[in-house]
């Protein structure tokens, strides 16, 4: 007998340092959704992280709402990871001559 493929299912982060306290649950779906959410992430370049225990977290939380404290570890090290890959980097770390206190062409 064939067994079933569990449903496809995505959530999304969004975080802006300048307005948001801590990251927001952006998006969340399951099947068509979530391959809507997982199309844009990658049409926009943006990194797409999957981690099964992480989305069950973000699963029990509201569109637009924010992102738990005991899981600021783990999302802060994954947009850092994106931002690095994106050659992005936050603005605190712009040395007051504009070089960046990391090369991300390195």
């Amino acid at each position: 007998m064939a067994q079933n493929k569990p449903e496809l299912e995505a959530a999304a982060l969004s975080y802006d340092e300048k307005h948001d306290a801590a990251p927001l649950l952006a998006a969340k779906g399951s099947g068509q959704r979530a391959q809507d959410i997982i199309e844009m992430a990658q049409e926009l370049g943006i990194y797409v992280h999957q981690d099964e225990q992480l989305l069950n977290e973000l699963k029990r939380l509201k569109e637009g709402q924010e992102v738990p404290p005991q899981l600021f570890g783990i999302i802060a090290t994954i947009l850092s990871f994106s931002y690095l890959l994106q050659g992005r980097t936050p603005e605190g770390w712009t040395r007051p001559d504009g070089t960046r206190a990391i090369n991300t062409k390195a």
